[in-house]
């Protein structure tokens, strides 16, 4: 059983908010992946295209299955799902929180609303993942790295909403944990 994220939070879909077997989902392999187009022009220099603005990620759930009670359990949730129809959430054991705190943004005196991500690196390109289905407790937020209750999480969107708008040149930043939206990536189960 194979999890692939699903392609646009946007996009008109059937979404379970349920998540994936744990047991099963921590013993799975997989993680981000990548679509990359290289030419080798005549000069023999290289031109590179990436075609996703964002990582999607991959998971072989087959892994996980130790048991008899596993496949049971992966067998009754393919099912509820209908497959590929119904998209879900999975806990990846790899890449499930922030890690400590994360830039929220920069206050401005008007703005309420920021969106949860995650960096990844941050000497050369550092990497700005969307974070769009936070777990709910426990989301840490400080403003000038004072702890604030004065906000709402959107779990749906992963979107901080402050009660007001934070100070003019105030630093913002989360402690989060997460799971991926993803769909299974065939339509029968072997």
């Amino acid at each position: 059983a194979e999890g692939r994220k699903a392609r646009d939070e946007g996009e008109l879909m059937a979404f379970h908010a349920i998540r994936f077997p744990l047991d099963v989902a921590l013993g799975a392999r997989g993680g981000p992946e990548r679509a990359t187009d290289i030419v080798t022009l005549a000069s023999g220099r290289e031109e590179r295209n990436s075609r996703w603005a964002q990582s999607r990620r991959r998971y072989n759930a087959g892994y996980g299955v130790k048991s008899l009670t596993d496949m049971q359990a992966v067998l009754e949730f393919f099912e509820e799902r209908r497959g590929r129809f119904h998209s879900f959430l999975w806990r990846d054991g790899l890449d499930h929180s922030s890690n400590g705190p994360q830039a929220l943004g920069t206050g401005d005196g008007d703005t309420t609303a920021f969106q949860l991500t995650k960096t990844y690196g941050a000497s050369f390109d550092p990497y700005m993942r969307p974070i769009t289905k936070p777990v709910a407790h426990p989301v840490v937020v400080k403003v000038d790295d004072v702890p604030t209750s004065a906000f709402a999480l959107d779990a749906t969107t992963g979107i901080v909403t402050f009660d007001t708008a934070p100070a003019d040149g105030a630093v913002l930043t989360a402690a989060f944990e997460f799971d991926v939206p993803v769909r299974f990536d065939i339509d029968r189960l072997d």
